[in-house]
């Protein structure tokens, strides 16, 4: 069953917000080469709070989220996005249906 999440993160400033997303950005250029458990990862800038992203994540299950958190490359992210963050807010997915999900057709995604 897919495993998603959604992360909120608020940057100091601008200045902090692209810099964040030039980390993110080389974060993801591995994700996307060595994640194959990845199916989805994000990152969202949000209309008129230049200083919010949104990363919204989604796994082909719990394992491949334990893997992912495991990659050199995402221990580099967790480490250098602390310079650029005033606040992170995580909420764990479940799902419960959908499209284009390993939970297609059923009603509470099992």
């Amino acid at each position: 069953m897919a495993f998603g999440l959604v992360v909120r993160f608020t940057t100091h400033d601008e200045d902090a917000a692209r810099a964040f997303d030039a980390l993110a950005a080389a974060t993801l250029k591995e994700i996307r080469a060595n994640e194959p458990g990845t199916l989805i990862y994000v990152n969202h800038s949000v209309e008129g709070e230049p200083t919010v992203r949104v990363f919204y994540e989604l796994y082909a299950d719990r394992a491949a989220f334990d893997r992912h958190e495991e990659q050199p490359h995402v221990r580099h992210f967790l480490a250098e996005r602390e310079q650029y963050l005033s606040g992170v807010d995580v909420s764990f997915l479940h799902e419960i249906d959908g499209k284009g999900t390993a939970g297609e057709g059923t009603t509470d995604g099992r």
